[in-house]
């Protein structure tokens, strides 16, 4: 029951967040690494891939090699993480919240590997046990 809930969770996040790529791209392309090319196009393709892989968390036939996507983003999209940290990037306009304070910034770099170890957590098969005559799944 936990890990269904918190890949419900975990979908809306994504798709939130991919969303979020298309109303507010400026703030993504601020955060990208110079020597990447087509910022604005990369930011839409990003959003893209989170928004697809959210939904293929949630449908079972999908669900574990969405997760093995999810993997591949955060890695993917980690340079601009390091960017913003590295850079100490200031956002324009400044978010509603305030700029990021520069710990918070390195702070975005480890909980990273929080994401993926939420992601990889659903890339596993589900364990089997026999009940009886037949199979059942455990979470």
């Amino acid at each position: 029951m936990l890990k269904t809930a918190t890949k419900w969770l975990m979908a809306a996040f994504y798709v939130l967040a991919g969303v979020m790529h298309f109303v507010n791209p400026g703030f993504f392309v601020q955060i990208m690494p110079a020597y990447l090319p087509w910022h604005l196009e990369l930011v839409y393709l990003s959003g893209v891939a989170e928004i697809v892989l959210g939904v293929l968390l949630l449908i079972p036939a999908t669900s574990r090699l969405a997760a093995w996507g999810i993997i591949a983003l955060l890695i993917a999209v980690f340079p601009a993480n390091l960017n913003m940290a590295l850079n100490e990037v200031q956002l324009d306009p400044p978010p509603p919240y305030g700029q990021p304070s520069a710990l918070a910034n390195w702070m975005r770099l480890p909980f990273q590997l929080v994401l993926i170890a939420w992601a990889w957590w659903y890339t596993r098969a589900p364990a089997r046990v026999r009940a009886g005559d037949g199979l059942r799944r455990v979470a």
